[in-house]
């Protein structure tokens, strides 16, 4: 498969592992949509790169809003008229703690960071992707979902949560040319 002039929409673009994969998808000749919270990050982002204009587009966004996600479904569309590959690489870690000891405001922090960021982009790219008859969404995880370690509790939470939500999507989109994946790693180097 070839990449020349796919959209690929790249959430956690400006973390250590969006980085990398912006660069090898503009290598492959994609379009990218780069989603990260800072506008700064993003600016430095491109520029790093090399990117050309006409075939980036920055959007800072808070992705535990909803209508965030939307806005930037939009800005994709308008500037590039389709959607053709949405990356879900929002990551982050909290734990430490045992279950009986954790903060309820640090599960909150990961079912939002792993699993409502997820839902909200499903929601606002999904229809896109649907509409143009092929797409792909794939979403970085980790075993520990499905196999956690002691004192790990609200990441495992947040991410079996995001792993149910795209195994979910992966049912509700068979025959529609749009597959959802789930990337298991272990560690990201």
């Amino acid at each position: 498969m070839t990449l020349e002039n796919r959209v690929v929409v790249i959430s956690g673009a400006t973390g250590g592992l969006g980085q990398v994969v912006a660069k090898s998808m503009a290598a492959q000749g994609a379009k990218l949509v780069l989603l990260g919270r800072t506008p700064e990050r993003l600016a430095t982002l491109t520029t790093e790169l090399g990117l050309l204009e006409d075939y980036t587009l920055n959007h800072a966004i808070d992705l535990t809003n909803p209508e965030a996600a939307k806005s930037a479904a939009d800005a994709a569309l308008q500037k590039f008229g389709k959607i053709d590959i949405l990356l879900q690489l929002v990551g982050g870690w909290t734990g430490g703690q045992s279950v009986v000891d954790a903060d309820p405001n640090n599960v909150a922090k990961m079912l939002q960071q792993h699993a409502m960021t997820s839902f909200h982009l499903a929601k606002a790219f999904v229809p896109h992707l649907v509409k143009n008859g092929w797409g792909r969404i794939v979403a970085v995880s980790s075993p520990f979902a499905a196999a956690p370690r002691a004192k790990g509790a609200p990441y495992a939470m947040g991410k079996a949560a995001q792993e149910a939500l795209l195994l979910t999507l992966a049912q509700e989109l068979k025959g529609t040319g749009v597959t959802a994946n789930i990337l298991l790693v272990k560690t990201i180097d």
